[in-house]
């Protein structure tokens, strides 16, 4: 990734953890389903660990649709904050490069525009979405690294990755 002047003011953290287990951080995104409903995966971590108020508070919101960015409490979480993004299903949403963009944008510029600090991604679509790790990281950290101008509030972003093979993704595509 590029340096830009705008990086010494915001910290860019790639990590391997749980996204549901990030007390440090403002704001966890996750990777939703258009309902905002419970779900699997990155959805069903965030909502078991913030307890049934978050699906209470969610459910007007949705549906949302692919690269859109929602705000809600964190409820039982460590974080004041859970945006939820809806990235789009490999070979099925089209055009998915944009649509994986527009999430991380949104939700950047989402956090941004309520003061938020700090912010915690996991990687986007790349579960049971589908979409390739390699792919749908270089579209993460360009787009972050692209959106880093515009933003006045954000401190930190962090990446948390599941696995150590995607953290190693991540890692190489990060110079």
């Amino acid at each position: 990734m590029k340096k830009s002047g705008q990086e010494h003011r915001i910290k860019i953290e790639l990590v391997r953890g749980d996204i549901a287990n990030q007390p440090d951080i403002s704001a966890i995104v996750n990777a939703a389903n258009a309902q905002l409903r419970i779900g699997g995966g990155v959805a069903g971590a965030i909502h078991r660990a913030a307890g049934p108020g978050l699906e209470e508070e969610c459910h007007p919101m949705g549906p949302i649709r692919p690269g859109q960015a929602v705000i809600s409490g964190g409820h039982n979480l460590p974080n004041d904050y859970v945006i939820h993004c809806l990235g789009p299903v490999y070979g099925v949403d089209k055009p998915e490069d944009k649509l994986l963009a527009d999430c991380y944008r949104n939700a950047l510029k989402l956090a941004d525009q309520k003061h938020i600090e700090s912010i915690a991604f996991p990687a986007i679509s790349a579960g049971a979405f589908g979409y390739p790790i390699n792919e749908a990281a270089g579209i993460a950290l360009k787009t972050i690294n692209n959106t880093i101008p515009e933003l006045q509030h954000l401190k930190r972003i962090r990446m948390v990755l599941f696995s150590e093979q995607d953290l190693q993704v991540f890692k190489s595509l990060n110079k």
